[in-house]
């Protein structure tokens, strides 16, 4: 990470001195908003891991200290028993020596008084232990709903990408095998498609079928408004000839994002606040630049869809 972020600085004191300081600005901006976008998502991501593992640890815990409770409530019960046995034997015993000695009445009923002191003591031994059991128990039921209140949502938010997933899929089912794919990992629904679907060479101008494409993507998105959606441009390593304003890929890669969701913005269902363009430039290869086919990969517009974690977030402010 550290190697790439040293490389992107080089690029961008190299692109710098080709630039005006006004381009370099604001390719350093939007370098600067992506990196901070990245560290975000993996913050929250590394946040909610830290939680689950967290409150699973708590439970195994709470629930090792209500066994060895269950195990001493147990024991005192055993001696509680015992005890009441002995108590009943020398009961039995002082009735049969009342009759033949005073003596040994007197001896036997001092007995009798230790034993139901002690008996007295671990009975209140045994109540007390009770009731720290009834707390553990108490405890452990909370922090059990807990995980799996926190484990519902995650369940919940995997099983709505899941579904947004097939749903994409089944609304592109048309342009399968033309550049497009859309897959799901880390959470999130990655919607890829190669320029030979969108764009004419160094242009960011979307043709007829791609427009169609990121149209029947738009309906799809209008009815998920819990879906943030960042559109990413992405280009080979070979140099931008074009001509017009263009300084290079990084730019050309930006036009692109943005003109996906000036589309997208057509779509009056679809929230503006959801969208976010940025352009990678050739920073960010699937594939090898070494061969057309992998450059042709490598030319692409990635839709990452991301679910809002703010049932989450509140709820890891609970723990």
């Amino acid at each position: 990470m550290i190697k790439k972020i040293v490389f992107a600085v080089l690029t961008l004191t190299l692109v710098s001195s080709c630039v005006s300081p006004k381009i370099y600005k604001e390719l350093e901006s939007k370098y600067a908003n992506l990196k901070q976008e990245n560290r975000t998502l993996s913050e929250e991501n590394e946040a909610l891991l830290n939680a689950k593992n967290s409150a699973e640890n708590e439970l195994k815990q709470v629930q090792l200290a209500y066994d060895e409770a269950v195990a001493e409530r147990d024991k005192l019960q055993a001696d509680y028993n015992a005890t009441k046995s002995n108590l009943d034997n020398l009961k039995a015993s002082y009735s049969a020596l009342e009759k033949n000695s005073s003596a040994a009445i007197a001896a036997n009923s001092q007995k009798n008084r230790e034993l139901l002191a002690q008996l007295e003591a671990k009975g209140q031994a045994l109540s007390a232990e009770n009731a720290r059991l009834e707390k553990l128990k108490r405890e452990l039921e909370d922090r059990s709903n807990r995980v799996a209140e926190l484990e519902s949502l995650i369940a919940a938010k995997e099983a709505a990408m899941t579904a947004l997933k097939n749903a994409i899929s089944r609304a592109l089912t048309d342009f399968e095998g033309k550049g497009l794919t859309v897959e799901q990992r880390d959470g999130k629904v990655y919607v890829s498609m190669e320029n030979k679907l969108l764009f004419s060479s160094g242009s960011w101008a979307v043709g007829a079928e791609g427009r169609r494409a990121v149209q029947q993507l738009g309906a799809v998105l209008a009815d998920n408004p819990d879906i943030a959606v960042l559109i990413e441009g992405h280009t080979d390593n070979a140099p931008y000839m074009g001509s017009g304003n263009l300084s290079g890929n990084w730019d050309l890669s930006t036009k692109r994002a943005t003109a996906i969701v000036k589309i997208l913005k057509e779509n009056s269902a679809i929230n503006p606040e959801n969208l976010t363009a940025a352009g990678r430039g050739e920073y960010a290869p699937i594939a090898t630049n070494e061969t057309a086919e992998g450059k042709a990969k490598n030319r692409r517009i990635e839709v990452v869809l991301t679910p809002k974690l703010d049932e989450l977030s509140n709820l890891l402010k609970e723990y």
